[in-house]
């Protein structure tokens, strides 16, 4: 059977801040039998918050762009960003369902001989492993469980949401990351503020990044008062950023000091599946170049030696 293929959607966050990301979703796709291919000319999705408050034509036609690349090779795209997913699907579903905006957006694609046509869908990594690959088939790659690892979660807020329309999970009360990311074999700890904004999302870190923290401080501090984890998992490098760098930031302006170690979902899975921390860069989080310190190589069940 031939390998189920993505146009890999990267984003701006993943080559540029977590290229770890990049090569732990090959890795996790490759096990899979998944195939992601170059997608030669994307852009900027361009972030939903901020493109679509100033002009809803311009950002949909930039998104636009970057689906008719899809749509001309016959693949759906895949991204690993909660707001590039945000952005493209929203722009994908709104441009095949409201027909003013589509001849206004083709209208602008035509200077440069493009066309959308909305053939073609846009899945978050989250969907391609759950819906493509399956719990089962992830589960039977896992060789190295991390059993007694506390791990918490951040799903973030635009996979979800608008929940009315997208329909993939309940945004109060999700299962599907959890499900997921349990594969790895770790332990869930729930909190009581998983589900608040990392503090980034809307152009706040951008805005007040000090603002942004307190939103960072309070999932943590949360976090702690559930009884601490030994990571945290997201399915955005976005929130990854503020989770990671974050701590970072919040020691300068603060003198507070978190040491947890965030990880995106694929990467979870990478080590899980049995690929080194090594072989997709693991290290080069900001927070451990940043502190001059490494991931917490046995908190995670990860052999020293061996990384």
């Amino acid at each position: 059977m031939a390998k189920k293929a993505f146009y890999h959607f990267l984003g701006c966050i993943i080559p540029h801040r977590y290229p770890s990301v990049e090569k732990a979703v090959k890795l996790v796709f490759n096990d899979l039998d998944m195939k992601l291919l170059d997608m030669e000319g994307a852009t900027c999705c361009p972030a939903p918050g901020v493109f679509g408050s100033f002009d809803r034509i311009t950002w949909a036609t930039i998104a636009a762009r970057n689906l008719t690349i899809a749509e001309a090779g016959g693949h759906p795209i895949t991204t690993g960003c909660n707001g590039c997913f945000a952005s493209l699907w929203d722009a994908n579903y709104e441009l095949k369902h409201d027909e003013e905006l589509r001849e206004k957006v083709n209208e602008n694609l035509a200077v440069i001989d493009r066309e959308f046509k909305g053939t073609i869908e846009v899945w978050h990594y989250v969907d391609a492993l759950v819906e493509v690959a399956g719990l089962d088939k992830i589960r039977e790659k896992v060789t190295r469980p991390f059993k007694g690892v506390r791990m918490a979660l951040h799903p973030g807020c635009h996979w979800m949401r608008p929940k009315i329309l997208k329909q993939k999970d309940d945004s109060e009360r999700p299962h599907i990351f959890r499900e997921l990311c349990e594969t790895s074999g770790a332990e869930y700890v729930p909190y009581k503020d998983e589900l608040i904004c990392c503090g980034a999302g809307g152009a706040v870190r951008t805005a007040d990044v000090q603002i942004a923290l307190g939103f960072t401080m309070q999932k943590f501090d949360s976090l702690n008062d559930a009884g601490g984890a030994d990571m945290m998992i997201t399915p955005c490098p976005f929130c990854e950023l503020q989770l990671d760098m974050g701590q970072v930031e919040i020691q300068k302006y603060f003198n507070k000091e978190y040491n947890l170690d965030i990880l995106h979902v694929v990467e979870l899975l990478a080590l899980a599946f049995g690929h080194d921390a090594e072989e997709f860069g693991l290290a080069t989080h900001l927070q451990y170049i940043q502190r001059k310190t490494e991931p917490q190589w046995e908190k995670l069940g990860i052999n020293v030696e061996q990384s």
